[in-house]
């Protein structure tokens, strides 16, 4: 089998076989097909789609790359949660130590950023020390004494995935609904959980954009989940204006610990416990969300989220301090407050070029090798809604270069100030 006829296949609009499949997930992996034609195929795929049965064959051939990890010795239901990406999302950091510290084991397998959105692991390894490779061995036992665990796919898990992933992040193929399914799935399945809570995001800042081809996602990512015997449903989430008020990898973490510890934004909060009351439920410690969420009200406000926090960074091998000092982690030399141009009510934020606004302040990749500038990105003083008078800041940039005059035109470009607003519906609607 050649290569080149895989990618005539699939250019013309043809269901590639198993075979095919797998010559090119195994191939890839092995490093016997290179960069180029693997993006060919990318593309393909991305221009034509696939077939519900093919994108089932291409998430098991990645998920067989690699070695599944067994966590049948570790008590209770694990349940896992997964974000398609968005601007501002770090639901996943404060979310992993809040249900865990319920008792519900949280084996959380995470990816970098794609594109405009950033990456759960990039933001933890702003934390100085934090390890995101674990082997299977540590990860169990992380998981059985703290309860939860936040690294990349450990070992052997999906390699395939792992190279595929990179490369769909510099090749704008990373919009694609069977590549994101298989990607997702292939690390879910192979990661032991019993149980998972997909967050599909919709809207300008995400990858589906519009909102009936992210209930296609979630309807696939929740169908192959079923057919593996996995617990599984998908909350469709708004994704117009970023999450939260902070948008960089360190800026993330600090909006993470201020969530645990009671003080944090508004629609983040609202968001980790939609989704964390859901995983509650799938373990057998609430009948309905409603039931869950006040267990977990109470976790934030006893503290003890927050100390399981520091426990996953301390196990992982980062510096707990950061859970009091902030400053531990890196710090961007400039701050410049951006002002408002009139006065009136901010109508909308353009998340995606806010995503890219703080990829050029060196947030984020645009090639597989760029090295991430950790202490960069944007601080939000004024989001959707929100009334802003002429002068007064809407944001805060934190560079490590004084010039910042690119990013200033692309921000004020992307906000739009109006008189009046309409309102922002964070969770849309549930797939199960």
């Amino acid at each position: 089998m050649r290569m080149v006829d895989v990618i005539d296949a699939k250019r013309n609009g043809g269901e590639l076989t198993e075979e095919q499949i797998r010559f090119f997930v195994d191939g890839y992996t092995a490093g016997d097909i290179p960069d180029y034609q693997a993006s060919a195929l990318l593309m393909a795929i991305w221009f034509n789609g696939m077939a519900p049965e093919e994108t089932r064959l291409l998430t098991q051939a990645m998920l067989e790359s690699g070695d599944c990890l067994d966590l049948s010795d570790i008590p209770g239901v694990k349940v896992d949660k997964h974000s398609t990406g968005g601007v501002g999302d770090k639901v996943s950091i404060p979310l992993a130590p809040l249900v865990a510290s319920l008792g519900i084991p949280v084996p959380m397998i995470s990816g970098r950023g794609l594109g405009h959105t950033g990456g759960t692991l990039d933001k933890l390894e702003a934390i100085p020390g934090y390890t995101v490779e674990l082997d299977e061995g540590r990860f169990k036992e992380q998981l059985r004494e703290v309860g939860c665990v936040i690294a990349g796919a450990t070992g052997n898990i999906a390699p395939a995935d792992r190279r595929i992933y990179a490369l769909r992040d510099v090749t704008d193929t990373v919009d694609s609904i069977p590549l994101i399914a298989g990607s997702i799935m292939s690390k879910k399945i192979a990661s032991g959980t019993d149980a998972l809570v997909m967050d599909v995001k919709t809207g300008a800042g995400a990858f589906m954009r519009e909102e009936e081809d992210a209930v296609a996602l979630a309807r696939a990512l929740v169908d192959i989940a079923h057919g593996s015997g996995m617990e599984a449903v998908a909350v469709i989430s708004d994704m117009n204006q970023p999450l939260g008020r902070k948008i960089g990898n360190a800026l993330e973490i600090e909006e993470s610990v201020e969530l645990l510890r009671g003080e944090g934004p508004a629609d983040l909060l609202e968001l980790v416990l939609a989704i964390g009351s859901q995983m509650v439920v799938m373990a057998g410690m609430a009948d309905t969300p409603e039931e869950a969420r006040p267990l977990l009200e109470a976790r934030i406000a006893d503290g003890s989220a927050l100390e399981r926090f520091r426990a996953m960074v301390e196990a992982q091998g980062g510096d707990g301090s950061v859970v009091d000092d902030f400053t531990v982690m890196p710090q961007a030399a400039y701050q410049f407050d951006l002002p408002a141009p009139r006065s009136g009510v901010v109508a909308s934020m353009a998340a995606d070029e806010l995503g890219i606004a703080s990829m050029m302040l060196g947030g984020g990749r645009a090639t597989k090798d760029d090295e991430l500038d950790y202490a960069v990105g944007l601080v939000l003083n004024k989001k959707v809604g929100d009334p802003v008078e002429e002068g007064e800041s809407l944001l805060t940039i934190h560079s490590n270069r004084e010039d910042v005059a690119d990013v200033v035109d692309l921000v004020l470009d992307n906000i739009r100030i109006a008189d009046a607003a309409e309102p922002v519906e964070l969770v849309h609607r549930m797939v199960l």
